[in-house]
């Protein structure tokens, strides 16, 4: 599978309202709390320009735009996604601060120097070009301008086999990296890392999440997992292969922020 095939992949799979009613509101570990932590460690003041990059149905860009006062605009690569969050902007009285935009973290669609900030959560990982997005994010940063990202980490060389296939890296798992290697990734963009956090039990909270939900929804709508394609069989062998593996140290999940340095 090539690198757009993955992307497309990827993409489709979180447009699905499956995951919505396995992940819920917010599609990563830590949620809206976390969410707000990282804003909190971004000093972002109203009126500043915000872009979420791998935006989803928006829940992070509107809280910006909601409660900061910022100018958030956000850009994932699923259409459906996109015309999701863009319903959900003018649904909040929010479409005069949120704007929505289909496209590619790789190739993202705006001039140079023009956000104040940029966040990212649970994407970075589920990349293919990982310096790409990081050097296209450096780009649109004003001098000065600081990234904010939550992503999970990985210990590659020691995750088991569950948790390598293509299921787990739309899981966010299979091309994660340790906290460390994103460190490097943003440092060759011109990104100095300037805060990292751990918040490993955020992982294990998800994971207990999606199986009391994955539990529910076996019972009282199993034709809705199996249109979605999930696989009952292998499902609960995964979540256990995650959750010993957030155990053990393999898997986590952490903040990072950076800064551009100004010239």
């Amino acid at each position: 599978m090539n690198h757009e095939e993955i992307k497309s992949c990827c993409a489709d799979a979180y447009s699905k309202d499956i995951v919505a009613l396995l992940l819920g509101d917010s599609y990563h570990p830590g949620g809206i709390a976390l969410t707000r932590r990282l804003a909190d460690r971004l000093a972002l003041t109203p009126g500043g320009r915000v872009l979420d990059v791998a935006s989803g149905r928006g829940t992070t860009a509107l809280l910006l735009a909601g409660a900061y006062g910022v100018r958030a605009d956000g850009i994932d690569y699923a259409p459906a996604n996109t015309a999701l969050a863009q319903g959900a902007a003018e649904a909040a009285g929010l479409a005069d601060r949120a704007a929505f935009t289909t496209g590619d973290a790789e190739h993202l669609p705006y001039d140079n120097e023009v956000f104040d900030a940029v966040v990212s959560e649970c994407a970075l990982c589920t990349f293919p070009d990982k310096p790409r997005a990081a050097a296209e994010v450096a780009r649109v940063l004003k001098p000065g301008g600081r990234l904010g990202i939550t992503d999970v980490t990985a210990d590659t060389d020691r995750l088991p086999p569950e948790l390598r296939g293509l299921t787990a890296r739309i899981a966010c798992i299979a091309d994660a990296r340790p906290l460390d290697d994103y460190a490097k990734v943003l440092a060759a963009a011109g990104l100095r890392t300037l805060t990292t956090e751990r918040h490993d039990e955020a992982m294990i909270r998800m994971i207990d999440q999606v199986q009391a939900r994955l539990d529910l929804l076996r019972i009282t709508a199993p034709a809705r997992l199996a249109d979605a394609g999930v696989d009952l069989t292998a499902a609960p062998g995964i979540l256990d292969a995650a959750r010993a593996a957030v155990t053990d140290g393999v898997l986590g999940y952490a903040l990072l922020t950076a800064v551009k340095s100004a010239p």
